[in-house]
């Protein structure tokens, strides 16, 4: 069978980029709070019908729908914090704790979607744009997510690196005890990265849900990939979750070629993210950026 190594290379990028927009929430939050967040594939979620709701409002102004998305979400994760995590947290909660809560928040935003949507099957409608670069075929929302993808890297590099508040965002990370013995108002950290995570989880679900279709259980079906990007990036590192989402999006989509050349079914697809996650975990389990998890407790 003959293969299109520029297709794969450009369907890699698009997968890449929508694991940059899902993961770095993840990792952020994970950075800060220590523990992983399971109710972040809900964030994915809400985003995703929040975005379909103004798509039916505006005539499918998909611009339109993302800005809903990021709204949605981030308000979603600002809630979960304020009413579950911070609560918890401030009760001496530990990872495992709060691992369990994550659960417990996920599956309850999970069921409020649904009661409110239903289980069934929805689409956005879109009539996709296609568009030929020789040898590469891309929609209008492959593009759209590349850019969107970039777009956030870079804007929230500099604003790391560039403004007041990114720095003390990066210097509670590395020590929240340290920042606010500093000065730093370490809640209101917390809430912007609660703020920023959720949004941009958000607007990964709407993306998600134009290229397949919308369910309650949206989230969760790219959840898997999600934290194995977390952890192959090295749990907590926003630079190595980037590098670590187009590598996932690189194997998957090889691995797809793969499965099909060997006449296997490509629903086992998510295998891969899962062998991914254990070859890390076995190998280098402070992942390619080398980071060391402090221990909760």
């Amino acid at each position: 069978m003959g293969i299109n190594i520029a297709q794969v290379l450009f369907n890699s990028v698009v997968t890449g980029s929508l694991y940059v927009l899902a993961a770095t929430g993840l990792t952020m939050t994970y950075k800060l709070l220590r523990f992983p967040n399971f109710a972040h594939a809900e964030l994915v979620t809400v985003g995703a019908y929040a975005a379909y709701v103004v798509m039916l409002a505006s005539n499918l102004n998909f611009p339109l729908a993302l800005v809903a998305a990021f709204v949605a979400s981030s308000l979603v994760a600002v809630a979960s914090h304020l009413l579950a995590f911070k609560p918890l947290s401030k009760r001496g909660a530990g990872m495992i704790e709060l691992m369990v809560a994550s659960i417990g928040v996920g599956v309850f935003i999970r069921y409020v979607v649904q009661e409110i949507w239903g289980a069934a099957q929805r689409t956005y409608g879109i009539v996709r744009q296609i568009f030929d670069f020789g040898v590469v075929r891309a929609t209008d929302v492959d593009l759209a997510m590349i850019g969107s993808a970039v777009a956030f890297v870079v804007i929230l590099h500099l604003f790391l690196v560039k403004t007041k508040l990114g720095k003390a965002m990066r210097a509670t990370s590395d020590n929240p005890s340290l920042a606010m013995a500093s000065g730093i108002n370490v809640d209101r950290i917390l809430l912007i990265v609660w703020l920023i995570g959720g949004g941009v989880a958000g607007v990964a679900g709407a993306f998600y849900a134009a290229k397949t279709r919308l369910v309650p259980i949206l989230g969760w079906e790219i959840l898997l990939p999600i934290f194995a990007v977390v952890v192959l990036g090295g749990i907590g590192s926003f630079y190595g979750a980037i590098a670590a989402a187009y590598i996932m999006g690189l194997a998957e989509n090889l691995g797809v070629v793969l499965l099909a050349n060997l006449g296997l079914s490509t629903g086992y697809k998510p295998a891969i993210a899962f062998a991914i996650l254990i070859a890390v975990l076995l190998l280098k389990p402070t992942g390619l950026a080398g980071l060391k998890v402090r221990r909760v407790g």
